[in-house]
């Protein structure tokens, strides 16, 4: 009993020190809906401001990102990487506890951008150096389930925290503190791994890959046609020619288009649902509980995504989860055409966030094995830069078309263009799926290549020799 006990205390904790990564992920989470509200309930900002705020972050996120990537190539500092990321959200939450106005809020929050991949870059690089191959599928599921239970924390401090009413300000400095706990942790407990991986690395392991796509942060942005040497204007184009010639017969600029839709439509809802959950009357509260049940959701399904990707495959997965979030967007596109009474409103949206999260955690590891298998035998690190180029771009293309639906449209406009755009996606799935069996057919068809008459005359010579 004793030894069943440690081997699943084992699969959670893969090591000791992989705790410390549950108070910061307590205090994103919970910053995650703090943000929005401090703006709208303390400053009296809009559902626009929101936006701008988001705007400002994305695009802070996407431009460091390829700075700490770098950074991290060149520099074997995992440990302190983590405590800068960990340290600087600790003063920055501890400053937006004392903030009196939406300029000053913009600056500290694209701020928190600009140091938000540190983290992300020298966590995922840390498990791939101190854990052996045959270690890291559990690791990086251990390094999951640290991130889901300091999610659930998070949300709940929130939730007990903001039941005594307009305490944003306060809870901030508990968050402040979350982050600090982590910093602490990564500085006494985290120690340099012996073997140095660069981030392109991440592209030559699923469990990996599956990992930092869930954490949408930019890898380094190479573009795969570029020469690495400056050359003339007409080479340049004949090579981008030819790379788009070949990628028209694969599926991966199918995956990169759905996959973009679904980051589009994702930034835009999210962006512009808390704000919209305040408008219809929903307490601080309330509105934690409704975004608990979206990570409780996760965290029931995420551990059986694999099993039923094996099981059902990626693709059907991928349509499935799709089509899924699309009716989520819809069915809260169809809550706005109802006067709700405040616990109808918060039933409702509970049960329909709750599902979207079952949805993404599905979507997320079948997508990311479907884009593992597109990338064998490719230049999968610049491949995957421009993968998350695109998905820098969907959330900045997000971020910014919820501001401008704030200003012309309405939160049922915002809500059908996400589904709607979910939608569109669906075909491109298929069609890749199609595209990658086509191109499995062919390879299959291809008969080996005949030997030179030469050189079979001399294997037989040599045969006859021995």
């Amino acid at each position: 009993m004793a030894i069943s006990l440690r081997a699943w205390a084992g699969r959670i904790v893969a090591r000791p020190w992989l705790l410390g990564f549950v108070p910061i992920n307590a205090a994103t989470s919970g910053f995650g809906v703090v943000l929005p509200l401090l703006i709208l309930i303390p400053l009296h900002g809009t559902w626009g401001d929101v936006a701008v705020a988001a705007t400002l972050f994305n695009t802070a996120v996407i431009l460091s990102s390829v700075v700490w990537g770098h950074l991290s190539d060149q520099y074997h500092l995992r440990r302190a990487f983590l405590v800068i990321n960990f340290a600087g959200y600790a003063v920055l939450y501890a400053f937006l506890a004392d903030v009196h106005s939406l300029p000053t809020l913009y600056l500290i929050y694209t701020v928190i951008g600009f140091i938000a991949p540190a983290g992300a870059s020298a966590s995922n690089l840390l498990i791939l150096e101190k854990f052996s191959e045959t270690e890291r599928a559990n690791a990086y599921a251990s390094f999951q389930e640290m991130s889901i239970i300091g999610s659930l924390i998070g949300l709940l401090i929130g939730f007990f925290w903001t039941l005594r009413g307009d305490q944003l300000l306060t809870l901030l400095d508990v968050l402040a503190g979350l982050a600090l706990v982590s910093a602490f942790a990564a500085w006494f407990g985290v120690s340099e791994a012996k073997r140095t991986l660069t981030t392109l690395h991440v592209a030559k392991h699923e469990a990996s890959l599956v990992s930092r796509i869930r954490e949408s942060v930019a890898f380094r942005i190479p573009i795969p046609f570029f020469p690495k040497r400056p050359s003339p204007t007409r080479r340049g184009l004949a090579r981008f020619r030819r790379w788009a010639a070949e990628e028209l017969h694969h599926e991966l600029p199918l995956i990169l288009a759905a996959s973009f839709l679904f980051n589009l439509s994702a930034n835009l809802y999210n962006i512009s649902y808390t704000p919209f959950l305040y408008s219809a009357g929903l307490a601080a509260s309330s509105i934690f509980l409704v975004n608990l049940s979206n990570s409780v959701a996760q965290t029931f399904v995420f551990p059986f995504t694999g099993t039923l990707s094996n099981r059902v495959g990626p693709d059907r997965l991928v349509q499935r989860a799709t089509y899924f979030r699309s009716l989520g967007y819809l069915a809260t596109a169809g809550f706005t055409f109802v006067i709700f009474t405040h616990p109808a409103a918060f039933e409702a949206n509970l049960v329909v966030f709750g599902v979207l999260g079952g949805a993404i955690a599905v979507y997320t590891t079948a997508s990311s094995l479907m884009l593992f298998r597109s990338l064998a035998g490719r230049d999968a690190g610049s491949l995957l830069g421009v993968n998350s180029a695109l998905g820098g771009g969907a959330a900045i293309a997000g971020a910014g078309l919820s501001g401008i639906l704030s200003i012309y449209g309405s939160y049922r406009l915002v809500f059908l263009v996400a589904g709607g755009a979910l939608l569109v996606s669906l075909p491109l799935w298929t069609a890749a799926t199609v595209a990658w069996v086509r191109r499995r057919h062919v390879a299959a068809a291809v008969p080996e290549p005949e030997e030179p008459p030469a050189r079979s005359l001399e294997r037989s010579a040599a045969t006859k020799t021995h």
